[in-house]
């Protein structure tokens, strides 16, 4: 009876953990929020993320808080000989977190580590050429998402990108919306959404701008999104946010439903960050 008891105790344990556990999360990240944010970081966000300045102020609250709770539990690795900076880390944290403000409280659960190379990084890869021939070859890459823990970048484009904010190419976005793509397991283009029901208008809609990107890219028409976006849907959503926050006017002009799609996903208007963007 008494080995009985002590089960049950284990388990009423392990239950209140359980359910206690979000409720402990959410007011250690309350209290990282709440402590003064440094003027050094500060001032690094003002130099590398050209529309902060543009940001309503309760959207610069959030986005300084979330920014905290970012770099209090994630992990920087420096790759290739690369000493990692305080500049590097809160660049890289003050881009990814404006995915991040539209309160949704998750923190890109899955990642813990982020790997910065100095330059682009090359990675080997096996590729099928039929008739049971396979090639080995190096490939060039900037960043990368992985379903698993880890994200990889290169700093030199990310400077690049601070530097040219309007040209629709963002590395830190562009990893940061795969790792939102892929937090119910699988990269596909569909991300977790608010309602059950907002499912088949964002599939219709995702679907409509997928293929005419695919129908323009080959034919050599101009587009407002790049055309790496035609590689599969998971990277033509990863493309589409790139385009969302750094040419929200060219986007919602010429394709105005898929702006509705992601304003409502994300919660937020860039178009209203003064007038950074211009047709």
């Amino acid at each position: 009876m008494v080995e009985i008891i002590a089960v049950l105790i284990i388990i009423g344990v392990i239950v209140i953990g359980i359910l206690a556990s979000p409720i402990l999360v959410k007011q250690r990240r309350n209290a990282i929020k709440s402590r003064p944010f440094p003027p050094i970081w500060t001032a690094i966000i003002e130099n590398h993320l050209p529309i902060y300045l543009q940001l309503s102020p309760d959207e610069r609250r959030r986005l300084l808080g979330h920014i905290q709770v970012f770099l209090a539990e994630k992990q920087f690795i420096g790759c290739a000989g690369l000493q990692v900076t305080l500049e590097m880390k809160v660049t890289i944290a003050a881009m990814a977190c404006l995915l991040l403000l539209n309160e949704r409280g998750k923190y890109f659960p899955k990642l813990r580590s982020i790997l910065i190379y100095p330059t682009t990084y090359f990675v080997s890869q096996t590729v099928a050429k039929g008739n049971y021939v396979v090639e080995e070859r190096r490939d060039a890459r900037l960043g990368e998402s992985w379903t698993q823990d880890q994200l990889i970048l290169s700093w030199e484009q990310i400077k690049k990108d601070t530097n040219n904010w309007q040209d629709g190419h963002n590395v830190v976005v562009h990893e940061f919306a795969h790792q939102l793509d892929q937090e119910d397991g699988t990269a596909n283009g569909v991300p977790i959404l608010p309602l059950h029901a907002d499912y088949p208008v964002w599939a219709q809609v995702m679907t409509t701008e997928y293929e005419k990107l695919c129908h323009d890219i080959p034919r050599k028409i101009k587009t407002v999104m790049d055309g790496y976006g035609t590689t599969n849907p998971a990277e033509f959503f990863a493309v589409a946010t790139e385009t969302f926050y750094e040419k929200p006017r060219q986007l919602q002009q010429h394709h105005p439903e898929l702006y509705q799609q992601l304003q409502r996903y994300y919660q937020l208007d860039p178009i209203h960050w003064n007038d950074l963007t211009s047709d």
